[in-house]
């Protein structure tokens, strides 16, 4: 936003004001804002920020340098075995490729990036690069959201930024817009998904062929999620704007009223998906993360960049609903929006960080500095923020793709406030990508952020975002090239210019708004925001918000967890039915089992709440059986533990959790197959032994190998081109008999994970590796000798050549039998709803068995998880269909029945995606 302005903080903006004013009565509240907190902060000194900025600078050549070199033209790079990420040439991931159009994404996504880190030398032949080799018209499916928002956009804000270098008079002088032109050309590829009779896009087209036709494959989609639909309003008014051709922002327009028109009137809450066609809601739990997170994002930033006032009324009808339902501080939790006092979920998302963020933009800083602080809390237990935890903090989903959205937030909170403890987070961010992330060939995404285990993904919203905020956070005005206030960035990072709000104005203002709904005119503050209020005279304000949350994460009893009815417990009544102590043999339980959905109101939702309860511990039960994933961590030269990979466990052998991890050097058995005595012992003494999957038990191939003297095993998977990227990690199961015998750690590799450390040896022949159930920390003093050793260069550039392979053997039935597959994954999270995540194996979905967790009762009591467990595990066999329930007692069955429209709305939300 514009750094200029003559108005004071408090200061009414006329409401139908040139943005240009607007924007710089909003510079001049965050440059206020600022001087609040820099008066009585420790400030960190420019040589440090200095020396931060310049190394979040190196990271970025390691990112797009290994990119550029072993992946481009692909559309990303696959960080652990050096190439690119070409669709169809690699085991689908489901939803998330549909990202990957074959359009060089990662270069594009990367474009106004360049800029703001001050290349522009590397930003004009990225840009020749863009014009000379990308194909727009290719036979591939994709995501209209993810398109939008990573093509369309980068190809904006390259344009955007290059007219700026244009007119500056140094770089881009042979700049005629050509990015501009394929952004239009995009543009026009994307319109067809538009053809619904709600207005509502299709969540996917064809590039080549559009919707619909035979050859398209795509077209007979009904749902989509609220944010896909939603997301839109920036880059198409943008391109609007930028080339006068308006059915751009119509059709984005249509779209976003559409949205409006079917929020839910009593709460005015919007579900997570939507049928295209009908508009009706199919999932109906709402909150701020996954699948709805972008479109209050864009109601907000189209009032900044369009100035249209009508979207700045829907925001805030929406927030004061999210603030009244969802907001339970410092925890955002999804409700749903028939009945918002209820909540849907127990665990919140990773996509949520972006919304303290948003509240800056909002004004609302107090809650903002709440829940970062909570997210920033959990990342100093995990080092990474997970995809999804449990409202006691546990890790729910493990998987870590790089997200940038809580550098996003940190970045907005300290340009709002000054406070420097967000440059000490943003330092915390560069050093822990450095030490678990960065791989000799990029930095890899965390399979598992408890194992710290590697997946071979690099998602280009890494380049485009993470690199962008972390170096803005500690550039000062001087270091960047031009105003960063005199653009607003999409939720992809990409920047568009203020001043468009003033070109091409020729779509219809009219307000719908108020046709909808009666608006509380309180609700609509048509004032910047005064620092006095927001930042009271005590520059330790922030500092006395975040104290209560310091511990709240490594507290046994994090308040919050589950909504109670306050009222009900201060005026005596007596507190409901919770699943922990439900016991079927208790009549007096049965009884309220029976009034719930009856009675009442209060009555209907306690059973709606008891019926989740119910759902989310039967899960818990089964995921606490299952045995965590295992990492095996390469730790010699180069690698130096630079590479982790996930490894399925052994129901038999040294249990890692237990005992201290196994170091050694590989060495493959003879035969491979290590299911007949070793011809080979004197290679593996000592050694962890490699032997491939099949033709025999995987206890008989741990005791061939034991018997040889190899001190570990690892079984490599024999279906050449498996990877846990794609595939349900699975438990080793021992072979019927007692194998109490083994006392070798065995551990499972996919063929993709397996085939690096073969590739290795054939490289280096000499491969230490490390089993353990979480990966150790790099040995700096080693690799700090690597990297000062000339010699060693080129065989660090070798190291980065590793590729799939893998020997191919028949297996036999009789091992299909031992596998102990562990459940089924849920749905892949569809980039949509969670920026391109990648599929979730049932490993991520649950938090590591061995730890200790407590949780509060009604009492406010702590009492221990698993005790609890194994109370419910007895209550469940007293349920037993056998159990002898008494003449008077009503069957359990015949109560249930009256439930099953909310029972099958619970567990569709259970197992489905994100």
């Amino acid at each position: 936003m514009s750094g200029a302005g003559g108005r004071g903080c408090g200061s009414p903006v006329p409401q139908r004001a040139p943005w240009s004013l607007v924007a710089a009565t909003a510079a001049f509240c965050l440059v206020s804002a600022t001087s609040v907190w820099t008066a009585g902060a420790e400030p960190m000194s420019r040589e440090e920020k200095q020396k931060l900025g310049n190394q979040v600078l190196e990271m970025f050549d390691h990112a797009y340098g290994n990119y550029m070199e072993h992946a481009y033209p692909a559309d990303e790079l696959m960080p652990l075995t050096c190439r690119g990420r070409v669709r169809g040439q690699e085991p689908s991931r489901g939803d998330v490729d549909d990202a990957l159009g074959k359009f060089s994404l990662t270069l594009i996504d990367s474009l106004d990036t360049l800029v703001v880190l001050n290349k522009t030398k590397e930003f004009e032949d990225a840009v020749r690069k863009v014009l000379r080799d990308v194909n727009l018209d290719n036979d591939v499916v994709v995501s209209v959201f993810e398109t939008n928002i990573r093509v369309l956009g980068g190809l904006l804000g390259g344009h955007s930024l290059a007219i700026m270098l244009k007119e500056k008079g140094e770089y881009m002088q042979w700049y005629n817009d050509e990015l501009l032109q394929m952004a239009k050309q995009l543009g026009y590829k994307l319109l067809p998904a538009f053809n619904t009779t709600s207005g509502l896009p299709y969540p996917r087209i064809n590039l080549k062929f559009g919707i619909r036709k035979p050859e398209a494959r795509t077209g007979t989609e009904t749902d989509t999620c609220t944010a896909c639909a939603g997301t839109l309003i920036l880059e198409f008014a943008a391109l609007s704007r930028f080339t006068g051709a308006t059915i751009f922002e119509e059709y984005a327009r249509k779209a976003l009223d559409f949205l409006w028109e079917k929020r839910q009137r009593s709460s005015n809450l919007v579900g997570v998906t939507i049928n295209i066609h009908t508009g009706d809601w199919v999932r109906k739990d709402s909150g701020v993360g996954a699948g709805i997170d972008s479109y209050y994002e864009y109601l907000l930033k189209a009032y900044v960049l369009l100035g249209d006032d009508s979207f700045l009324e829907r925001f805030n009808t929406h927030y004061d609903a999210i603030m009244r339902y969802i907001s339970q501080p410092p925890l955002l939790l999804d409700v749903h929006i028939h009945k918002p006092m209820l909540n849907a979920r127990t665990w919140m998302d990773a996509l949520l960080a972006f919304f303290p963020g948003l509240q800056v933009l909002k004004g609302d800083i107090r809650p903002a500095i709440e829940t970062h602080e909570m997210l920033y809390q959990v990342i100093k237990k995990h080092n990474f923020l997970p995809e999804a935890f449990t409202t006691d903090f546990r890790v729910h989903w493990a998987q870590h793709p790089l997200r940038p959205e809580f550098a996003e937030s940190t970045y907005f909170l300290y340009k709002a406030t000054g406070d420097p403890y967000y440059l000490e987070v943003g330092k915390t961010l560069i050093e822990n990508l450095n030490k678990y992330a960065r791989v000799p060939c990029g930095f890899a995404a965390m399979k598992d952020v408890r194992t710290g285990s590697h997946e071979d993904r690099m998602d280009s919203f890494f380049l485009a975002e993470m690199f962008k905020y972390l170096y803005l956070l500690f550039a000062d005005k001087e270091d960047i090239i031009f105003d960063i206030e005199d653009y607003i960035f999409t939720t992809e990072a990409h920047l568009l210019p203020l001043w468009l709000s003033t070109t091409n104005q020729s779509i219809s203002k009219k307000n719908t708004t108020s046709e909808y709904t009666e608006l509380d005119d309180s609700n609509f503050d048509w004032t910047c925001p005064n620092t006095q209020i927001l930042f009271p005279n005590d520059p330790l304000y922030a500092q006395s918000i975040r104290e209560p949350l310091k511990n709240v994460v490594d507290k046994s009893c994090p308040r919050g967890i589950i909504r109670v009815r306050e009222e009900s417990f201060r005026s005596g009544a007596k507190p409901p039915l919770r699943a922990r102590d439900f016991m079927a043999t208790n009549p007096e339980h049965l009884e309220i089992l029976k009034k719930m959905g009856a009675a009442s109101s209060i009555d209907a939702e306690d059973g709606l709440r008891f019926m989740q309860e119910m759902i989310e511990l039967s899960s818990q039960q089964q995921k606490e059986q299952q045995l965590p994933p295992r990492a095996v961590q390469i730790v010699s030269h180069p690698f130096f533990g630079r590479v982790v990979l996930t490894a399925g466990p052994a129901q038999f052998g040294l249990d890692l959790s237990k005992h201290k991890e196994t170091r050694g050097f590989v060495a493959s058995s003879k035969p491979y197959n290590g299911c007949s005595e070793l011809t080979n012992p004197e290679a593996v003494m000592g050694k962890i032994a490699l032997i491939q999957r099949g033709q025999c038990m995987f206890a008989e191939k741990a005791r061939n190998i034991q018997n040889a003297g190899a001190i570990g095993g690892i079984v490599i998977d024999d279906n050449e081109g498996s990877s846990s990227d794609t595939a349900p990690l699975f438990q080793m199961a021992g072979d019927g008999k007692d194998t109490d015998d083994i006392k070798i750690p065995m551990l499972f590799l996919f063929s993709k994970e397996g085939s690096i450390i073969l590739d290795a040896i054939r490289e280096y022949e000499e491969v230490e590796v490390l089993l353990s159930d979480k990966a150790k920390d790099r040995d700096p003093e080693m690799e700090n000798e690597e990297q000062s050793s000339p010699e060693n260069d080129s065989q660090n550039q070798s190291a980065e050549q590793v590729s799939s392979s893998s020997q191919e053997v028949d297996s036999v039935d009789q091992e299909s039998s031992e596998e102990n597959s562990l459940n089924s994954p849920p749905e892949s999270l569809s980039p949509a709803d969670m920026d391109n995540a990648a599929s979730i194996s049932p490993s991520e979905q649950t938090s590591n068995p061995t730890e200790n967790h407590e949780t509060t009762n009604l009492n406010g009591e702590c009492t221990d998880l698993d005790n609890q467990l194994q109370e419910q595990s007895e209550t469940e066999e007293d349920s037993n269909p056998n159990v002898s329930w008494g003449k008077k007692v009503q069957p359990i069955d015949s109560i249930l029945a009256d439930w099953n429209e909310d029972i099958e709305a619970f567990e569709m939300m259970e197992k489905d995606e994100l």
